[in-house]
């Protein structure tokens, strides 16, 4: 893992090119902390930066930025190439220098051309690629969207970078906010790609090839395609049976989790004790002849923490086990970094315990593997269920009608129906009996509104229903969720959702989460279940052996009972969070008060300052619990106090 920085076309000498890319890299340590490098074109104008964290060939034979032994070809990479030694085995007459994943890489792009040797290779990556001949630069990312890319121009000057922090590094930078990305970072949590808080950046889009001309053209081109994946998984449905269906899966899996477990270095797993993370370390022990190092944290919070479970699994599966309990001290430390860790505003609150437990696996490791990307693909979000059924029960009647319910349930503040519902406790069935049934009513009376399906799940997935309302002059631009097409692709609501949590949700928040998490203490995180081969195969799968009797994960489930007692694994889904809601009326309530000062609010003028204070005043109070809400305008403000001098003067002279 590595992060990588590069200019082209920027006026001045060549010392002064190779300065910038130094000052850009820099900013880098973290991502790459063993060495680095800069390499130039001086005629085409074109320094390329690098810093590495060594996994693959310690040696200087991987040592970055790197020339191709041909001479036409030099990248920067940052990523892996889990079947490297695959692709060396069909490049036979190289003339090997070493044994990185990044020479292989470099070599199959000389000998069948770079979109050729991408859909051959299993990785995550991002790359830049200068061909020297063609005098092109191209700009590439992996499939599923695993490692950040960002580029954009500052005058004349192509830039581009792993995180935000290199760009503003650049002496030419001014960054000025982009007002519908705070839209979407409102709505969900995240600011989606290609969006970046900044005006003029963009991310590469996952599975993309960016080839960028002197003359200032451009194309980009796709090697691979979720929505070809799903749609040709769907119309060609796997045919064997439920056991057939459950030894391809482990086949996959397990080749997966081997390919990733090659390194160098001290490797080790996030185990939490559920599904996903639990099938991962089970597949990597039984391919290890030593006990493989697994770490969890825990929390003395009820109904945060995992760490029991966690330990359970690893006890049966006889892995070195290291866990962490975390007072609520030590996870609210986190809080001031989170601004420097992510870059841009990102408010997934989870980000806090992810940050915690790459803290913890770095003291032992520098590789760690993780079970994300089951929920996306084997259908184990609540909402799959709940969204469905949500639409068979309601979405026959008439919009007015619902609108009408939903009006109703509104009309009665959360706490009365918290106060009803008690008086009736002994009476109702224990599915009807909630903690706070007054909060989730008046999410039911949003959904209820909801134009269609597609519309019930845009509500389900997002926190402030109409960010417009909160910002001043800002616009939320389309996304993929606001796509109609995929309603075409995919007929089945359910299906559609996990399509779309695949290609947004997934690499704009959770991979997002993780990657920043880790590479901020310099960890690497490796994801077997987004091996391309399985997110091809999982779409080929029935729905019913993904969700059955309301539950989802299924399929995947069968494999971990061959390895783990369904006992310790079964248990209610529960989130990898913290109490935000309790801190920001306790210990955090000073430090939101200065960020959602009224008078500072008119001043930066950014949000307008009436909804939100009355949802925080409304928060203190007890009567609502609008964490998420308040937390996506607490971490703008925090990241705008942390980066905001260029912002807040750009937003000045708009």
């Amino acid at each position: 893992m590595c992060g990588i920085a590069g200019l082209w076309g920027a006026p001045g000498s060549a010392e002064e090119a190779r300065a910038a890319v130094g000052a850009m890299t820099a900013t880098l340590a973290h991502r790459g902390p063993d060495d680095g490098g800069v390499w130039q074109d001086e005629a085409a104008g074109l320094a390329l930066g690098h810093r590495r964290l060594s996994i693959l060939d310690l040696s200087p034979a991987g040592h970055q930025p790197m020339v191709s032994r041909c001479r036409r070809y030099v990248i920067v990479f940052n990523g892996e190439i889990y079947n490297h030694a695959e692709l060396r085995a069909a490049l036979a007459s190289a003339d090997w220098r070493g044994h990185s994943d990044t020479e292989t890489l470099l070599e199959a792009i000389a000998r069948w051309g770079l979109a050729a040797a991408l859909q051959r290779s299993a990785g995550m990556f991002a790359l830049a690629l200068w061909d020297r001949a063609q005098r092109v630069l191209h700009l590439a990312r992996d499939r599923i969207g695993e490692k950040p890319l960002y580029y954009g121009r500052l005058g004349r000057t192509l830039v581009f970078a792993s995180e935000l922090k290199a760009l503003r590094a650049h002496a030419a930078w001014r960054g000025e906010v982009d007002r519908g990305a705070l839209a979407l970072l409102l709505r969900h949590n995240c600011i989606p790609a290609p969006h970046s808080i900044y005006l003029g950046i963009r991310k590469l889009m996952p599975a993309t090839i960016l080839s960028l001309r002197a003359d200032g053209s451009a194309d980009e081109t796709c090697y691979w395609s979720a929505g070809e994946a799903a749609r040709r998984g769907v119309s060609e449905p796997f045919a064997g049976s439920e056991a057939d269906a459950a030894d391809e899966l482990e086949r996959l899996l397990s080749l997966s989790v081997g390919r990733q477990m090659v390194a160098d270095v001290p490797l080790g797993a996030f185990l939490s004790g559920g599904i996903d993370s639990s099938v991962v370390v089970a597949l990597m022990q039984a391919q290890s002849a030593h006990p493989v190092n697994t770490f969890t944290i825990g929390f003395d919070e009820p109904g945060y923490d995992e760490a029991g479970h966690a330990r359970a699994v690893a006890g049966h599966l006889g892995t070195r086990h290291c866990e962490l309990y975390v007072s609520p001290r030590q996870a609210m430390d986190v809080i001031p970094r989170l601004p420097e860790l992510y870059d841009e505003p990102f408010s997934d609150s989870s980000q806090i315990p992810t940050f915690l437990v790459a803290q913890l696996a770095r003291r032992q490791v520098a590789v760690s593997l993780s079970g994300d990307g089951g929920d996306e693909l084997f259908g184990g979000y609540n909402r799959y269920t709940v969204g469905a059924r949500l639409w068979r029960n309601t979405g026959w009647l008439p919009r007015g009608l619902r609108r009408a319910a939903a009006a109703a349930i509104d009309a009665v503040p959360p706490a009365g129906w918290d106060a009803l519902f008690a008086v009736f406790a002994g009476l109702l069935p224990s599915r009807l009996r909630h903690a706070r049934p007054g909060e989730k009513l008046h999410k039911l009376a949003g959904i209820l509104a909801a134009a269609d399906a597609d519309d019930i799940y845009r509500r389900l997935v997002s926190h402030w229903q109409h960010p417009s309302s909160v910002l001043i002059r800002g616009t939320e631009p389309a996304t993929v969720l606001t796509d109609g097409g995929n309603r075409a692709m995919l007929p089945d609501f359910t299906q559609r959702m996990m399509f779309l949590d695949l290609v947004s949700y997934l690499p704009d928040d959770i991979l997002v989460k993780v990657d920043r998490a880790a590479m901020a203490v310099s960890l690497e995180t490796r994801v077997p279940m987004l091996a391309h081969e399985l997110v091809e195969f999982a779409w080929r799968l029935p729905l019913s052996m993904k969700i059955r009797g309301g539950e989802g994960k299924w399929l995947l489930r069968q494999v971990l009972y061959r390895h783990v007692p369904r006992a310790l694994v079964e248990r209610p889904k529960m989130g990898f969070g913290v109490p935000i809601d309790a801190w920001l009326r306790g210990p955090l309530r000073d430090w939101a008060e200065a960020l959602l000062d009224e008078g500072r609010l008119r001043r930066e003028g950014y949000f307008n300052a009436r909804p939100i204070r009355a949802k925080w005043l409304e928060h203190l109070s007890g009567r609502r619990n609008w964490q998420y809400l308040l937390w996506d305008v607490l971490m703008f403000q925090a990241w705008l106090e942390h980066n905001g001098a260029a912002s807040a003067k750009a937003n000045a002279d708009a």
